[in-house]
């Protein structure tokens, strides 16, 4: 009977399981100190860039829900909320492990081909998200992921979702783990404090200056919130931003109505001017199309005239214009386009004399002329030239002809002399 408890006992004795430390145990206080003085300054500035923390932080919950839905693929017992528990521990260790040994790694892969190595935080982090995605796919999911790829996106963006709405990962315990991923792959301390110090206080007196501190935007309507030394970054390119035109007009807008209101009714919007039809072609401000038409309208005239005698001179036509100023003085002020002026001018211009054309090849073989003086007298010389020559010709065909005149009267005479001798003998 005595044997029983002994029995008993050695049943009961297996390897014990290290169980947690309580919480405010004593005997674990000084080595805490002890690591924290042998390590340094104890109190971190934890802060990071806004921006980039906010970018991962809505990163991860895709990831998870892509694990989720691919792991449980076909499954009959099995759903995506039914491991999101574990998946989404085992997704913070895998990537608490990877972003500790990653830059170690990409320095040993570097150069290597077929090895992409990243250098953003926000692309390393991603990559390590979509790799433990890829891990957890079971083997259903991989053989059917094309055939099932739109209904596959829409079950992860569904459980995703689900997930935010009924606070499954809340924002700020995702916000916890992407500081310290951030710093661990962040070696160049490009994107969050590195500041440590002694005390507490000094840590407190720091935050308020910290340069990664979070700020929000105080344009009317944005809720932007961004690192303190982002700050001027983003005032560049805040969509709602009251800012003045970009054409100069005197109205203020924000900055994503600016192109609307350029293109739609900014008062400075260039346009086409109202004779761009006969000639003039000039941009000009809408605003100012009255003052343009009254300050070029002598030119408008000009291109008027020129519709009407197209062989005529633009020395010769601006002759008429002036005429045209003369005997119409501000009649043609009130004609605002192409039809009116039109109709004016040529009411006008019948009222003058007769237009005298000198076509423009004319004058272009007048100026051709000024312009080489020198062939012009060449031209002239092979023109005497020719004809002294013809002259030459006409001179030795008239010598010919007399000659052959000439001949048959010598001949006559020979006839003549012989008949007479022939008659004396006897």
């Amino acid at each position: 009977m005595e044997a029983s408890p002994t029995t008993d006992q050695h049943a009961t004795t297996d390897p014990p399981t290290r169980p947690e430390p309580p919480a405010g145990d004593g005997q674990n206080v000084p080595e805490k100190i002890k690591d924290a003085k042998e390590a340094g300054p104890a109190f971190h500035c934890d802060l990071c860039d806004a921006e980039l923390l906010f970018k991962i932080t809505q990163a991860l919950l895709p990831g998870l829900a892509t694990a989720c839905v691919d792991n449980t693929t076909g499954g009959v017992f099995s759903s995506p909320g039914s491991v999101a528990a574990d998946i989404r521990k085992e997704l913070v260790e895998y990537l608490t492990q990877r972003t500790e040994t990653y830059v170690a790694e990409s320095v040993v892969l570097e150069g290597a081909p077929e090895v992409e190595v990243y250098d953003n935080p926000y692309d390393i982090i991603a990559y390590l998200i979509d790799e433990f995605a890829i891990s957890k796919r079971n083997v259903f999911s991989r053989v059917s992921a094309l055939l099932l790829s739109e209904r596959r996106e829409d079950n992860i963006d569904d459980f995703a979702h689900q997930m935010e709405i009924n606070g499954f990962w809340p924002v700020d315990k995702r916000e916890a783990i992407v500081q310290a991923l951030l710093k661990n792959v962040d070696v160049k301390n490009e994107y969050h404090c590195n500041m440590k110090f002694e005390t507490e206080e000094e840590l407190s007196l720091h935050m308020p200056t910290c340069s990664f501190r979070v700020m929000t935007c105080g344009n009317e309507g944005c809720d932007a919130r961004f690192s303190a030394n982002k700050t001027e970054k983003h005032d560049s390119a805040c969509p709602f931003k009251i800012i003045p035109c970009e054409q100069k007009c005197s109205d203020f807008l924000m900055r994503r109505d600016m192109d609307r209101h350029c293109i739609t009714v900014c008062p400075m919007k260039l346009v086409n001017c109202p004779f761009f039809s006969v000639g003039c072609k000039a941009a000009v401000p809408s605003c100012k199309i009255e003052e343009h038409q009254s300050e070029e309208l002598h030119y408008h005239i000009l291109y008027t005239l020129q519709g009407m005698y197209k062989e005529a001179s633009e020395e010769v036509l601006k002759e008429r214009v002036d005429k045209i100023h003369e005997i119409a003085g501000a009649r043609l002020a009130n004609a605002k386009n192409v039809r009116s002026l039109t109709s004016k001018v040529k009411d006008l211009d019948a009222k003058l004399p007769p237009l005298v054309i000198e076509t423009k090849k004319k004058e272009e073989e007048t100026s051709e002329t000024e312009v080489n003086p020198e062939s012009t007298g060449v031209s002239d010389t092979n023109e005497n030239t020719e004809n002294a020559a013809g002259t030459k010709e006409v001179v030795n065909s008239e010598a010919k002809s007399r000659s052959l005149e000439v001949a048959p009267l010598l001949r006559d005479s020979e006839v003549a002399s012989e008949t007479v001798e022939d008659a004396k003998a006897p």
